[in-house]
């Protein structure tokens, strides 16, 4: 058959040719050993943890080395694309401090050499590179409908066959070009294939980067490149966009190793050379003593709507996350806790061969330790930017006064004390914690240990008594007074002693204004709480218990 004949038959409006886009995208000019990766998403709307802790490695393996690091939204499949999902994708990433160098959602023309970052605005280029494939006859039109390649299946399924257009399934494959020609005058509709070379009996040896050397049966299916409409399938795109975007390192999923001997077969026959490969593990979980995916449908923590809604910060969440990327990353962690992360020397051979565990409670864990190394300044502007946010109608609530929000955070860090509190693990569960600061949120509570009559004297002689003026010292002792008037004893060794000989001690005395005062006999140093509510505030709390006991 005459291919060239062919080519221009079924690609005339084609006049570049593959060597014109290989002058147009040329080497980058990096320093040696820069790495070039990419984050690739399709554009479904959907953005979870997978994708998050892939860019991380992305992100560090390109600017660990001096490279680039750029995003290509993989949009050729229209019927999953969602409205406003690139701008997503770009925000999200953003939320978690992932940037890129170039692509989609940058606007500089200098930065963006090598785009179209949109697989459907590079038609042009891939219909180039499919005329040349027809050319070295490595591609052909499949004319087959839906009911024929359903028959073929059948066949196939019947006979215990491999399913697939394949081999002698392959009806299309030995078209002449007259059939072809004909075909394509009366309209029919087609797909363009590829022609596998490869053979049932022969394997392909492949070098993952983190698996090492793995064997695969070769390819033999005549995989769809051009769907009818003209545009490209994933894997024809992903081949020729890594190859012209230089792309010279790919982190994906496990879930894509089985996809191998395809794209193996493809670089090859388009002649181009293959970018290391990547296949990280995939995010497990514990369920019912077993480990398994984390699931779309099951696990709402797949999500990164999920950390954002509910307010982890950023941070914690890219540190518990390279926990899971590199083995030793924790060890380096210990010893240089107040480094920026990208200081740690990123080595994908470190990188795990098999299911990370995912285990939300040491993440919690995690965010607990990076809020308490933030300032109160940067701890409030994170919630207060979340809360504009996520919780606008409290925003009069909780920054009505910025000086007293920051006097509760204060309070609830610890600073100026020994040691931080590690109370704080993401916004959602920080604003309940701080509900008895407001009464707008504050939760009353009326259960005491004692007596009610008993609590409200007490109550109500501590209003008496009280003067906002004191320090803290000077109002400890007065509880101290009122309890012995009481019959409690402010001597705790003598209540360790003989607990039986006193109602109880001062301790006892606090918690019942505590209570009162905060709904909770739970809470820091009551005093400074006083102070940030004001006299006016705490006394007409307390008058409220009073009124209900």
């Amino acid at each position: 058959m005459d291919y060239n004949k062919l080519a221009d038959l079924l690609f005339p409006q084609v006049d570049k040719t593959p060597e014109y886009w290989e002058e147009k995208f040329p080497e980058r000019n990096l320093p040696e050993g820069a790495q070039v990766t990419r984050m690739a998403p399709s554009p479904t709307g959907f953005i979870h943890l997978g994708n998050l802790y892939s860019s991380l490695a992305d992100e560090r393996i390109a600017h660990q080395s001096k490279g680039v690091f750029y995003l290509r939204i993989e949009d050729t499949d229209a019927k999953r694309k969602v409205e406003g999902a690139v701008e997503t994708i770009i925000e999200v990433l953003k939320y978690f401090g992932i940037t890129f160098d170039e692509g989609a959602g940058i606007d500089d023309p200098k930065q963006n050499a090598y785009g179209p970052y949109f697989q459907r605005q590079r038609v042009e280029i891939y219909h180039t590179y499919v005329k040349d494939l027809v050319k070295k006859g490595l591609a052909y039109p499949c004319f087959c409908t839906e009911e024929e390649l359903t028959e073929i299946k059948n066949q196939q399924t019947e006979e215990k066959a491999l399913t697939g257009y394949h081999t002698k399934w392959a009806k299309c494959r030995n078209l002449s070009y007259e059939e072809i020609e004909a075909n394509v005058k009366a309209g029919k509709s087609y797909v363009m294939r590829l022609k596998s070379m490869g053979s049932e009996d022969k394997e392909i040896i492949f070098q993952d980067t983190v698996k090492g050397r793995i064997r695969f049966p070769e390819n033999i299916q005549d995989i769809v490149i051009l769907k009818s409409d003209g545009i490209p399938t994933y894997h024809f795109a992903h081949a020729i966009d890594d190859h012209l975007m230089r792309t010279t390192t790919v982190v994906r999923g496990e879930e894509w190793l089985s996809s191998v001997p395809v794209h193996y077969e493809l670089f090859h026959a388009l002649g181009f050379r293959m970018p290391k490969y990547v296949h990280t593990a995939h995010l497990m979980k514990m369920d019912n003593g077993s480990k398994r995916k984390l699931s779309k449908r099951k696990d709402p923590e797949l999500s990164l709507d999920f950390y954002r809604q509910d307010g982890y910060h950023p941070g914690g969440v890219k540190v518990y996350l390279m926990t899971l990327l590199n083995s030793n990353f924790e060890q380096w962690y210990d010893k240089h806790p107040s480094s920026p992360i990208e200081e740690f020397p990123y080595s994908i051979k470190k990188m795990a061969q098999s299911g990370a565990l995912f285990d939300i409670a040491k993440l919690h864990d995690i965010c607990k330790n990076e809020f308490a190394k933030l300032e109160p300044q940067e701890v409030f502007d994170f919630l207060k930017n979340w809360c504009s946010t996520y919780q606008p109608e409290m925003m009069k609530v909780y920054f009505a006064d910025d000086e007293k929000f920051m006097k509760v955070i204060n309070l609830c860090m610890g600073i100026g004390g020994k040691r931080r509190r590690k109370d704080f693990c993401y916004a959602k569960q920080i604003f309940e914690s701080l509900s008895m600061y407001f009464d707008e949120t504050l939760v009353p509570s009326y259960e005491f240990s004692y007596d009610n009559e008993l609590v409200k004297t007490i109550l109500q002689e501590y209003l008496d008594g009280y003067d906002h003026n004191v320090n803290a010292s000077e109002w400890f002792n007065a509880l101290k007074v009122l309890a012995e008037k009481h019959g409690f004893t402010a001597d705790m060794k003598a209540y360790k002693a003989d607990p039986e000989a006193y109602k109880g001690n001062v301790s006892h005395i606090a918690e019942m204004l505590r209570i009162a005062i905060t709904g909770s006999s739970n809470s820091p140093d009551l005093w400074t709480i006083n102070q940030i509510l004001g006299e006016e505030v705490m006394k007409k709390r307390i008058c409220n218990v009073i009124e209900k006991l």
